[in-house]
C-alpha cells in the first residue's frame, strides 16, 4: 500500500504542476468565420496588387519573414520588445508609428491575437511583416482613438528584441 500510494501521489503531483504551471497558453482563438473569410479575401487581393508574396499561416494570416533572427523564439510568456509599424491595409494609412524606437510590449500572451500567432514565427533578431485579418487584431471595436475603424484589416512590421 505504501508504494502505490507514493506511486498515485507522486503522479498527481506531476499533473497539478503540469495543468497548473501558469496561465499562459497557446493561442486558440474563437473568431467569425465570415468576417475571416471577407478580411482573407481584402488582404489576398492587397498582396496581389502589391505584388507581394507572403506565406499563408493556417490561422489566416498572411506573412513574410524579412529575416528569421538568431536569438530564442518567443513563447506565451515572454516579455515582447519590438520596434514596428503599424498600417491600414485599406489605405496605407500608418496608425503607429514608432520610428524604430524599441518598446516593451508585455507578454506576448497580452497583445492582439495576430501578433500571438505570428510573432512565434521569428526569433530575437528577426524582422517580419504581418497582415492580419480583422478577427485577430481590434475586430469589429475597432480602436478608434487609435486610428483603427472597426474590422480593419491590418499590416504590421516588426522587428523582434
Amino acid at each position: 500500500m505504501g508504494t502505490k500510494f507514493i506511486q498515485w501521489s507522486c503522479l498527481l503531483y506531476l499533473v497539478t504542476i503540469i495543468s497548473c504551471g501558469d496561465d499562459c497558453k497557446d493561442p486558440n482563438f474563437k473568431v467569425d468565420d465570415e468576417q475571416l473569410a471577407a478580411d482573407i479575401v481584402l488582404i489576398d487581393q492587397y498582396l496581389a496588387q502589391e505584388g507581394i508574396n507572403a506565406e499563408v499561416h493556417p490561422s489566416g494570416i498572411r506573412y513574410t519573414i524579412e529575416r528569421e533572427g538568431t536569438g530564442s523564439r518567443p513563447e506565451a510568456c515572454d516579455n515582447i520588445n519590438a520596434a514596428f509599424e503599424g498600417k491600414l491595409i485599406s489605405d496605407g494609412s500608418v496608425f503607429s508609428p514608432n520610428n524604430g524606437q524599441i518598446l516593451a510590449l508585455g507578454n506576448l500572451d497580452d497583445l492582439i491575437p495576430g501578433w500571438q500567432i505570428g510573432i512565434p514565427l521569428i526569433k530575437q533578431g528577426g524582422r517580419i511583416i504581418l497582415y492580419i485579418p480583422s478577427v485577430y487584431g481590434y475586430g469589429e471595436e475597432g480602436r478608434p482613438n487609435g486610428g483603427i475603424p472597426q474590422n480593419a484589416n491590418l499590416e504590421f512590421e516588426i522587428l523582434l528584441f
